[in-house]
C-alpha cells in the first residue's frame, strides 16, 4: 500500500535534518574541537568513518549555510514526491556518495552534506524524466530552476572544493532513478465528465426532443395552409 502524501510532513523532515546539521555545527564552535576528522579520508581504515558521519561535518557556517538551503527544498521534494522510496534513495546516495569518495577521492578530509544535495538533484532530474508524470517533472523543474548549477559541479573547479563527493552523490541519485523510478505512485489525472464511462449530455437530448416536436408541428401548420390555398383555387 503506497504511502501516504504529505508536503507537511516532507516540510518538517527537512527542517529537522537541516537543524540537526545546525546543532551539530553549534556544539563545534561552542565546546572549541573539530570534527573534521570525520570526514572521509580517501583509503584509510581510520578515514572510513567519514562514510556514516561527513554529510554531518561543515568547515564553516557558510558551507553549512549554502547546503542548508539546497538541503531544504530537495529533501522536501524528495519525501513529498517519491513516499515509497525516499529513505531508500535517501541513504542510497548518503552511503554511496561516502564509499566513492573514500575508494577514488585525493587525499584529504572531505565532508559536507554537497554530496546528498547533488544526489538528490539528479534522482529528481532523471526520475522525472522516466516517469513523466505530472508530479516529478514539477518537482524537478523547481529543484532545476533552483540549483540547475550542480550538473557543472560534478567536475573539478576549486581546489577547496569536494567534486568528488558532488560527483558521487550524483552517481548514486542517477543509479537510484534508473532502479527505482517505478516504485512510487503517480499523481492521479483527473477526468472531465466526457472522458467518464457512461457519459451522457443531457443538453443535447433535451436539444433534440425539442427537435423532435417542433417539427411536426411546423409541419402540420404548413399542410393546413397548403390546403387552404389549394380549396380556394379550386372554387
Amino acid at each position: 500500500m503506497p504511502v501516504q502524501l504529505s508536503l507537511k510532513k516532507a516540510i518538517y523532515m527537512a527542517l529537522a535534518f537541516t537543524f540537526l546539521l545546525w546543532i551539530i555545527k553549534s556544539a563545534e564552535t561552542l565546546f572549541g574541537f573539530s570534527l573534521h576528522t570525520l570526514g572521509v579520508y580517501p583509503n584509510q581504515i581510520s578515514g572510513a568513518i567519514g562514510i556514516f558521519t561527513a554529510p554531518l561535518i561543515h568547515g564553516s557556517y557558510e558551507h553549512l549555510a549554502n547546503n542548508s538551503v539546497a538541503l531544504l527544498l530537495l529533501i522536501t521534494a524528495l519525501h513529498y514526491g517519491y513516499p515509497n522510496t525516499r529513505y531508500w534513495v535517501f541513504f542510497t546516495i548518503w552511503f554511496g556518495s561516502g564509499l566513492g569518495v573514500w575508494l577514488f577521492a585525493r587525499d584529504a578530509y572531505h565532508f559536507g552534506a554537497s554530496g546528498l544535495t547533488h544526489g538528490m538533484f539528479f534522482f529528481l532530474f532523471i526520475s522525472s524524466i522516466l516517469r513523466r508524470d505530472k508530479r516529478s517533472i514539477v518537482l524537478m523543474m523547481i529543484a532545476f530552476f533552483m540549483y540547475g548549477g550542480m550538473v557543472h559541479s560534478v567536475l573539478p573547479r576549486e581546489p577547496g572544493i569536494s567534486f568528488e563527493s558532488h560527483l558521487f552523490g550524483a552517481i548514486a541519485g542517477f543509479i537510484c532513478a534508473l532502479l527505482l523510478f517505478k516504485k512510487d505512485p503517480k499523481l492521479e489525472e483527473p477526468k472531465y465528465a466526457w472522458e467518464q464511462d457512461g457519459y451522457q449530455d443531457d443538453d443535447d437530448d433535451i436539444i433534440g426532443d425539442e427537435w423532435k416536436a417542433e417539427q411536426p408541428v411546423q409541419h402540420t401548420e404548413l399542410d393546413h395552409e397548403t390546403a387552404k390555398t389549394n380549396n380556394r383555387t379550386l372554387h
